[in-house]
């Protein structure tokens, strides 16, 4: 199993070389926008500035954005039919009314644009960056430490449920409906158990190398761009200007 395809995009990114700090306020700013402007069209402006920013500048490939989405897109979509499908006030069943389809499209707008604003950092800073840039402004160690180890973890637990997969997909273990459901839930429990071992291991490794609670790393500290802080105050005022004069 390959690694997450946000995190392929963010290293090849050219934008990686601006600083992490001038990144997290655009995406930011985006997500402050998509929440507190109107949602018609501040989310729809948002989503689009985002998903321009990732395939224009960002260079983020279309394909991997793709992958990256399929996630995201299956909690929105569970969440807003959650919310257009209500219970009838004058009996038993449930109904789709005009309110709740109302309700259930700003929260499918709001959810898009904050999610794609989330995903534009995702794509362009590596996580490395982040943790360092966390770090050099005084984000408590022990949090930036358990985020780096949890996301080192990612990817033992990745490669192993590869390993499984490959072994259970050369005992034909996915070519029945049957021998499918069987074969996910050997890999879920095998994943588990391994994940569990790793922990205690990695648990095992860092105490008996004297760690007490401070894990530092080397990064590279990258200056901020007043052009690229300008033009992202620039583009949020006027994102804001638009939605607040044609609101729909």
């Amino acid at each position: 199993m390959s690694a997450p395809a946000l995190d392929v995009a963010a290293w090849a990114s050219p934008w990686r070389r601006h600083s992490p700090g001038d990144k997290v306020l655009l995406s930011l700013g985006l997500v402050i926008s998509a929440l507190v402007l109107p949602p018609w069209p501040a989310s729809l402006l948002v989503t689009l500035v985002a998903l321009g920013l990732m395939l224009g500048p960002g260079r983020t490939p279309a394909h991997l954005l793709r992958r990256a989405a399929r996630g995201p897109a299956a909690f929105i979509v569970l969440g807003t039919v959650t919310i257009a499908i209500t219970w009838r006030t004058d009996g038993f069943g449930p109904t789709v009314t005009d309110e709740s389809l109302g309700n259930a499209a700003q929260t499918l707008a709001h959810a898009i644009a904050g999610t794609s604003s989330v995903m534009l950092l995702a794509a362009t800073t590596p996580m490395t960056d982040l943790l360092a840039w966390a770090r050099r402004r005084g984000v408590p160690e022990a949090v930036v430490d358990v985020a780096g180890l949890t996301y080192r973890l990612l990817f033992v637990l990745l490669e192993s449920i590869g390993e499984v997969r490959a072994a259970q997909t050369a005992r034909l273990g996915y070519t029945t409906r049957r021998a499918t459901l069987r074969s996910a839930t050997t890999l879920t429990a095998a994943t588990l158990t391994r994940a569990f071992d790793r922990s205690r291991r990695l648990e095992a490794g860092l105490a008996g190398r004297g760690f007490e609670g401070v894990m530092r790393t080397l990064a590279d500290q990258r200056p901020s761009s007043r052009t690229f802080v300008a033009a992202t105050l620039a583009m949020l005022a006027a994102v804001s200007a638009i939605s607040l004069a044609l609101p729909w």
